[in-house]
């Protein structure tokens, strides 16, 4: 893969501001409680590091050793549950806080969080729109992005979809390209990548390498990568090398002193025509040397070894000097000025949504087709009912059904969300914005296709089934139908935000919808309803508000014949008439007209309160 046009030597000023010179970290030590004894159990113990700008730094080690613990702890990121991080990090020498922090860093994570509906370009466009100051102009973020495919090789593939299980995109080396090149875009100071080379082969981890190696240098930024086996070329790629076992340090510093170290540690050398990071993981693996007491041994000499060495005590003082020196890194001067405002994010997060929500099937284009397939089989079961008595229930039954099954297929969104929801993780994660913007991003993209559904379910089965055919009726009907969806997706959007888990999201909207319709007024009628479900749950489930508000717009508006010999199941004013009032079949629910304002209200509160708790979950959550 060529360096087209000298890309990466012209991607230069823009991309970071030299103020952070160094990164250094000591004692990190990450500890939780051992779940079989309960006494604590560090992860990581006393690790020490330091790097200046420009430098590539390697975390390496046996699997299990405890290279991408000490990277999210070193990333200001949570550990893991229940764990407990100590240590100082320091930034230029002084102590930064950990949202100026996270502002001059980015993180790529070892699993590609990218949207699958856009393209190379717009992915790379949204992330500056989302990071750079609004003082950049559009067409100097468009040369921005346009470096940015060139220094990463993705040129060709710019009008390229990233991919989704639908629709093939970009392979494998390319998404880990792009997520490298989303994040360099932001402006960090600091890189931190997880398994950057993780499911690449050894020529497409290299180039991956050797680019970020390329950028590094020439734009001043720390990049620490965590790497599990590289290749030889991909291994001298970087400067400077934090060899792990069992969470203690066994080596760090430049890759060029490994090769004495080792052999003064071990007392033989590195094989001239061995991999090098393949023979260290095999000196320093400890994962099968319960019963291998010579093995244990080599491990613990190499770390008592390295604690003891020349090369620590230079480290630590190299530390101390740097904080001793202190080169006024305050969160002021680190952070980066101009950041967009909440309103210009929230414009950048709703365009992105309308592309995705546009392009992506699964989030409304599945839905749509299957709500029209409802619409069909609806309308075809209660064709033309009639105005006669034998009508009343069945027209009772398609409202419930066109009301509750409605919100329940709402479950179709479950997967959308937890999508965006991954998205949103990794950027808050960065330092791009908070829960806010996302939540009203996700709020207002979700009304317009929820009202064309709404619209195209009710062209179909309302006139079929022969509600009442007035146009304010019918308008009516799709008020109450949309607002259930945007209740429906709302409970959706709360629920996947508390339980961020497919299977557990999914079966917990799916058992709150099956509450909501026991307790909504169709199955068992309110006036008889158990206190204990009535008054605990009937008054917050919407379904019952929308139960309500489709029976008075059918029952309020019609008469209903009672048949021949005038045998009428509700008794009304009209019984003389051989007819039924429709407010007859509302008195026996407990229904009264009138109160369509208040029902309104009330179904908008709960929209709001299920967004509320959504954004708390949301903005409590830790990252």
């Amino acid at each position: 893969m060529a360096d087209p046009d000298g890309a990466v030597e012209r991607s230069t000023d823009w991309l970071v501001n030299s103020s952070v010179d160094t990164f250094s970290w000591s004692g990190v030590t990450v500890t939780v409680k051992d779940r079989k004894t309960k006494a604590p159990l560090n992860l990581v113990s006393d690790i020490c590091g330091h790097v200046q700008k420009g430098e590539l730094v390697a975390l390496m080690g046996p699997s299990g050793c405890g290279k991408t613990t000490l990277l999210n702890a070193l990333a200001r990121r949570t550990v893991a549950p229940g764990a407990r991080v100590a240590g100082t990090c320091v930034v230029n020498g002084k102590e930064v806080d950990k949202a100026a922090f996270r502002r001059m860093t980015s993180y790529v994570e070892q699993e590609d969080a990218l949207i699958g509906s856009v393209t190379v370009e717009e992915t790379l466009k949204f992330a500056a729109d989302l990071s750079l100051p609004s003082s950049i102009s559009s067409r100097e973020r468009a040369d921005r992005v346009g470096l940015s495919m060139a220094s990463f090789g993705l040129l060709q593939q710019s009008k390229t979809l990233v991919g989704t299980p639908i629709r093939k995109g970009l392979s494998g080396g390319q998404k880990r390209r792009l997520s490298i090149a989303s994040q360099l875009i932001t402006c960090p100071r600091i890189l931190f990548l997880d398994e950057p080379t993780s499911g690449l082969d050894s020529k497409a981890s290299f180039e991956v390498m050797s680019y970020i190696k390329k950028v590094a240098e020439k734009n001043k930024i720390i990049v620490i990568a965590s790497i599990h086996q590289p290749s030889t070329r991909t291994f001298e790629v970087f400067d400077k090398l934090l060899l792990l076992s069992g969470g203690k340090t066994c080596f760090f510093g430049p890759t060029a002193n490994l090769y004495g170290y080792i052999e003064g540690a071990t007392g033989s050398r590195i094989p001239e025509y061995v991999n090098p990071a393949e023979y260290l993981l095999d000196i320093v693996s400890s994962d099968f040397a319960v019963a291998d007491e010579d093995a244990v041994s080599r491990v613990q000499g190499i770390q008592d070894t390295w604690a003891q060495s020349p090369d620590a005590k230079a480290l630590t003082s190299e530390i101390i000097t740097t904080e001793e020196r202190g080169e006024k890194a305050t969160a002021e001067n680190l952070d980066s000025a101009g950041r967009p405002n909440m309103a210009q994010i929230t414009l950048t997060l709703l365009h992105r949504s309308l592309i995705k929500s546009f392009r992506d099937v699964v989030a409304y284009g599945i839905r749509i087709v299957m709500y029209l397939g409802l619409a069909i089989m609806m309308g075809t079961v209660w064709l033309r009912l009639s105005t006669t008595q034998e009508s009343i229930q069945p027209f009772t039954n398609a409202i419930f059904f066109g009301s509750a099954f409605m919100s329940f297929m709402a479950v179709a969104y479950v997967p959308a969300f937890l999508e965006d929801r991954q998205t949103f993780s990794k950027e808050r994660a960065n330092g791009l914005y908070g829960a806010t913007p996302f939540i009203v991003s996700n709020f207002l993209i979700g009304l317009p296709f929820l009202f064309l559904i709404s619209v195209l379910f009710s062209i179909i089965s309302y006139w079929l089934s022969n509600f009442d055919p007035s146009a304010d009726a019918f308008f009516t009907w799709v008020m109450w139908l949309f607002l259930d969806l945007v209740a429906a997706e709302s409970l959706v959007v709360l629920v996947s935000s508390i339980f961020p888990n497919f299977v557990i999201a999914l079966a917990l909207v799916a058992f709150a919808n099956g509450l909501w319709m026991s307790v909504g007024g169709f199955l068992v009628s309110p006036t008889i309803l158990n206190p204990f479900w009535r008054y605990v749950f009937h008054y917050i489930d919407y379904q019952a508000y929308v139960f309500q508000g489709m029976m008075v717009n059918e029952f309020s508006r019609r008469n209903y014949s009672c048949g021949h010999g005038c045998h009428c199941m509700y008794v009304t004013d009209l019984a003389s008439q051989c007819q039924i009032r429709g407010t007859g079949v509302l008195e026996s629910y407990g229904y009264a007209t009138g109160r369509t304002g208040k029902w309104v209200g009330i179904l908008i509160g709960i929209i709001a309160v299920y967004r509320l708790f959504g954004w708390i979950a949301l903005s409590l959550r830790k990252t």
